[in-house]
């Protein structure tokens, strides 16, 4: 069964960094796709990045384009660094997998992911 398990959430004054961890168990063959999400206070939940494995393909949201890198790292590890953060980034951000790499071809498309990590939350005030 593949686990999805975010880490490095928490409190920053605006104009700051974070960086977001996820952190992939089990059996995901070698191709598939993962995405951040996220979801503020009273709004629709939102994809903000995806990176195609083993490509390294990456697309954003215009809302984080320029501010936020999605990368892969060792060992099925995949991050989100996070800068010059707003009030508006404030919500919960999610990891989450699709065993189907060509998720990650259609930006419009939100369906498909099958695990989700339980999430982290971002808050961004001074």
């Amino acid at each position: 069964q593949v686990q999805v398990a975010e880490s490095g959430g928490g409190s920053v004054q605006p104009g700051g960094s974070l960086r977001l961890s996820c952190a992939v168990s089990g059996a995901t063959g070698r191709r598939y796709c993962m995405a951040w999400f996220r979801q503020g206070p009273g709004k629709e939940r939102e994809k903000i990045a995806s990176v195609r494995i083993p490509e390294g393909t990456t697309r954003y949201s215009d809302s984080v384009k320029d501010r936020f890198t999605i990368s892969r790292g060792d060992a099925k590890t995949v991050y989100l660094q996070m800068s010059n953060l707003q009030p508006d980034d404030t919500a919960m951000y999610s990891c989450t997998l699709a065993r189907q790499s060509s998720v990650c071809q259609d930006w419009a498309r939100d369906s498909g992911y099958e695990f989700w990590g339980p999430g982290n939350q971002v808050t961004v005030s001074s």
